[in-house]
């Protein structure tokens, strides 16, 4: 029998393994943190006195649903259950994994939201070339679409991770993954610009080792780049969704309609798996419809 405090401890041990095993970022600790929250206030509420089976967790995913909460994030929910579950069953406090006959909910495939080519020259157009936070901005959206990065890789960027004399990026992903990225010319050009005197002004005297920093001579948050980027592309005329993972997804995009393969992108975006990278091909079979009827002599 395992007491409310018993599931809490169980819980908390959980959390620590994620932290320190997995190497999970800051985002993904938080939402299993989130999840695992949201689970004991269940068996609170349900007064469940013991570890939950099948059923409790079957009833506690339905109310999820009855809460309004769409598939995607109730699979998120489980995935953290399951996470919790088999971690149970390897440490010796559970005998079987409650979660291993429940089915993950059906999502629907969602097409990545990206820019066009026009947008994208639009976006990279507004900042305010004459101000050093202008310099800075117009380096962090180079570096955003030469490299496909996540918000948190962007922003988490140090000077020596950079070398501009190679053309090359160091780049630590989720789970603490490190990969190489080339950096572009136009990209290579406005951090060279950013880097000569806008940097200096911004920081004022004081040190950071982060490349990217604000007028307080503090590292750019997550945060703060969404608000930046949303003030950004009103000025762009790109009003709605526009978010740091639609530049990435523009990235991704661009690339494959260039010829680009899907290995050297899953590369790019640091994907362990190409089935997360295998949601772009929309564009490979469109390129592939094109490259049939102009050139096949029965199209």
């Amino acid at each position: 029998m395992a007491t409310e405090g018993s599931l809490n401890a169980a819980a908390a041990a959980f959390l620590t393994f994620v932290r320190v095993e997995k190497g999970l970022s800051a985002h993904s600790l938080a939402s299993y943190s989130l999840d695992m929250k949201g689970f004991l206030k269940f068996c609170e509420t349900r007064q469940v006195d013991s570890l939950p089976g099948p059923g409790q967790v079957g009833e506690y995913l339905d109310t999820l649903y009855e809460r309004g909460l769409s598939s995607r994030s109730v699979a998120r929910h489980l995935t953290t259950l399951r996470g919790f579950y088999r971690f149970l069953v390897a440490e010796g406090r559970a005998g079987e994994d409650a979660t291993a006959l429940l089915s993950t909910p059906r999502q629907w495939q969602n097409l990545p939201k990206y820019l066009t080519s026009q947008q994208v020259g639009d976006l990279l157009r507004s900042p305010d070339g004459a101000k050093p936070g202008g310099r800075r901005d117009l380096a962090m959206l180079e570096l955003l679409y030469a490299c496909g990065l996540r918000v948190s890789e962007l922003c988490n960027l140090k000077l020596t991770d950079l070398d501009l004399e190679l053309g090359f990026l160091r780049v630590t992903g989720k789970g603490g993954k490190q990969r190489l990225v080339p950096v572009g010319s136009k990209a290579q050009e406005a951090i060279r610009t950013y880097l000569a005197a806008a940097r200096s002004a911004l920081l004022k005297s004081k040190s950071s080792q982060y490349l990217f920093v604000t007028n307080r001579g503090g590292p750019m948050t997550r945060q703060g780049f969404w608000k930046l980027l949303g003030g950004l592309g009103r000025k762009a005329g790109i009003f709605r969704n526009l978010t740091p993972h639609v530049v990435r997804h523009s990235f991704a995009t661009h690339l494959l309609e260039g010829g680009a393969d899907l290995r050297s992108v899953q590369t790019m975006l640091g994907h362990s798996d190409i089935a997360t990278t295998q949601i772009y091909t929309h564009v490979v079979r469109t390129r592939l419809r094109s490259v049939v009827d102009r050139h096949h002599p029965r199209a």
